[in-house]
Parts: C-alpha cells; sequence; structure tokens
C-alpha cells in the first residue's frame, strides 16, 4: 500500500511540475514576444499549479508518517530531511519497487531542478531590463532621478505615462 501510495504521488507531482513548465514556457515567450493578452491567466495557472505542488507535499508527508506508525520506530524518519525519509522509507521496500521509486524520485527532482533554472534566467533577464530601463531614464532624463515620496512617506516609483519624448535627441 505504500509503494502504491507513494508511486501515485510522486507520479501526480511530476504532472504538476510538467504543467509548471508549459506554463513557464509559455510565459517567457508572451515576454520575449511582448504578448501581454492572457499573461495575467498564466501567472494564474502558475499559482494554482503551486498550490497543487503544496498540497501534494502534504500529502507525501503524511505517508511518510503513515508508514514511521506502521514500523513503530519512534523518530527515526522525523530526524532526516524529506530526502533522507524518502530513501529511509524506500530502503525496507523490495528491490524492483525501490528502484522504480528512486527512479521516479530521482526525475520529479531533475524536472523541479529544470524549472527553477528557467525561471531564475527568467527572472534575470527581467531585472536586467528594468534596469536597463531605469538606467536609460536616469541618464535621459537627470531631472527625474531624484526619488519621489508619497504623503506618506514610502518611495514611489517614477510614472513615465505622462512623459513625452523628443524623437530625436
Amino acid at each position: 500500500m505504500i509503494y502504491e501510495k507513494c508511486k501515485d504521488i510522486l507520479m501526480r507531482e511530476r504532472e504538476l511540475v510538467q504543467s509548471a513548465a508549459e506554463e513557464q514556457e509559455k510565459m517567457r515567450l508572451a515576454v520575449f514576444n511582448r504578448e501581454w493578452q492572457g499573461f495575467e491567466e498564466n501567472v494564474s495557472a502558475l499559482t494554482v499549479i503551486e498550490r497543487q505542488l503544496v498540497e501534494m507535499e502534504d500529502e507525501r508527508e503524511q505517508l511518510f508518517c503513515a508508514f514511521e506508525a506502521l514500523l513503530q520506530h519512534k523518530n527515526s524518519l522525523y530526524e532526516r530531511d524529506g530526502k533522507g525519509r524518502f530513501y529511509a522509507m524506500v530502503a525496507l521496500l523490495p528491490e524492483n519497487q525501490r528502484n522504480e521509486l528512486t527512479s521516479l524520485y530521482r526525475n520529479l527532482k531533475m524536472e523541479t531542478l529544470s524549472l527553477r533554472i528557467a525561471n531564475e534566467t527568467l527572472r534575470t533577464y527581467l531585472g536586467g531590463i528594468k534596469n536597463t530601463i531605469k538606467e536609460f531614464f536616469d541618464k535621459a532624463f537627470p531631472q527625474r532621478a531624484g526619488k519621489i515620496y508619497t504623503q506618506q512617506g514610502t518611495h514611489l516609483s517614477h510614472d513615465m505615462r505622462s512623459m513625452v519624448v523628443n524623437q530625436s535627441f
């Protein structure tokens, strides 16, 4: 029973990570192509996937607790991190089940790592664009380079909507 439940959880988590990768790729393409329609929907879809992944992680933790209770070992699995507890659990399974679960777990971790790298790359790209635009406006419009504060004393970002730029410098 533990084997089937763990396999089911890992497979569902893997599907969710793949869905998140697909949504993240849509976001990346939207940013590069400057297609802002539907961008908010991609963000919402990723938020839903994130909630589902948290639920899956909780379910996996409950599985570890149930396994611990079956073995009646006090604190042996709880002292380890998630990866250590997973391997402690599968170490007690038959070899073919252990190999299948560890393979699924490694694939899940690899896909998660790949998604994390893609997210960091996109975040770095967007941060670079933001800094470039800020530096451009600071150089092009030095009078606006100073900070503007609200009446409450918080920093107010520059509002460029009312600015008219001459097309020839």
